[in-house]
């Protein structure tokens, strides 16, 4: 990367690299948070990979709904793995800068990644939904062809979707200032920094944004309105209980993620937020994904056997 587009001396700079002001500028604080963050995502990568190696292990888990928890499980390793790293390298290098195909790379991971997640959620609402509202039916709807065609179709359009909104940020014009108040390259802070019209690429983003997480999220939602309706007709209680358990781990990962990310977004409009934003923002771009793996084995005896079977080979 030469030069930024567009370039007309005065306006914008020759520099190549945005400065990534992380959580924290004091230098005291550093190597407490390279020391936290790297525990999380070494808790991240191997609790994923463990449940996912412990399910592809045991054929009595080769069902839809391990399926879908084994891509959610990968999703969480790749979405964490996007910004983690470099922000560890850059407290080991005591550097902030990013070059401009680095940041523009890690932004269509990013939007890859997290849309794929809400995506994955959704799948496994309906997963859920069927399961309950339609027991006698379960295996014949949720084959495997569908269930493989619903994780690729989830892949294509988050793969689209980011790279359709990474190229349009190609179109963009940047100042002098390229600090961004965020431990990674965030779409909006990025639109932010620009001297250019970013009206359209905007427009796109809170498109995409209502399309790609409001739609997944009304699906989730029409699909637990459905699952209680069931839960609520079931007259025993020991049956009531054993059809929500297997939706409470889900339901809880929905809460937490979804919670944060509108937190974030809806809390953030001013620019003096964008730090305190930046620090509410590692719930759902870190903790959540170390935290599914606990979620979903503490209260999963199926995981919690796979897990025994896996570790006594």
């Amino acid at each position: 990367m030469s030069h930024l587009h567009h370039m007309e001396p005065g306006n914008f700079t020759q520099s190549s690299e945005f400065l990534l002001l992380e959580l924290s500028e004091e230098a005291e604080l550093q190597p407490l948070l390279f020391g936290l963050f790297l525990s999380m995502y070494l808790i991240t990568v191997l609790g994923n990979l463990l449940i996912i190696l412990a399910i592809s292990s045991d054929p009595h888990l080769h069902t839809p709904m391990y399926f879908f928890l084994s891509n959610l499980f990968m999703v969480d390793i790749c979405f964490t793995s996007t910004t983690i790293p470099n922000m560890l390298l850059n407290i080991q290098t005591q550097s902030k800068a990013i070059t401009y195909a680095g940041c523009l790379t890690q932004m269509h991971f990013f939007l890859l990644f997290g849309v794929l997640y809400d995506f994955i959620l959704t799948v496994m609402a309906y997963d859920r939904y069927v399961a309950i509202c339609h027991p006698l039916h379960y295996t014949v709807i949720m084959n495997p062809r569908l269930c493989r065609l619903l994780v690729l179709v989830s892949w294509i359009i988050s793969f689209l979707n980011s790279l359709l909104e990474s190229l349009m940020v190609l179109d963009l014009s940047f100042c002098s200032n390229l600090e961004i108040p965020h431990f990674f390259c965030e779409l909006k802070q990025v639109h932010q920094l620009a001297c250019s019209d970013t009206f359209p690429n905007d427009m796109v983003m809170y498109f995409s944004a209502g399309l790609l997480g409001g739609g997944p999220l009304a699906g989730i939602l029409y699909s637990y309105s459905r699952i209680v309706s069931s839960i609520r007709a079931i007259l025993s209680a020991q049956g009531k209980y054993k059809a929500f358990s297997t939706c409470a781990s889900h339901l809880s990962v929905v809460s937490l993620f979804y919670g944060t990310v509108l937190g974030v977004y809806l809390g953030s409009s001013g620019a003096h937020s964008s730090r305190s934003s930046a620090t509410a923002s590692v719930m759902y771009a870190v903790v959540i994904h170390m935290l599914n793996p606990f979620i979903y084995s503490l209260r999963n005896k199926d995981i919690k056997r796979a897990l025994e079977k896996f570790r006594g080979r």
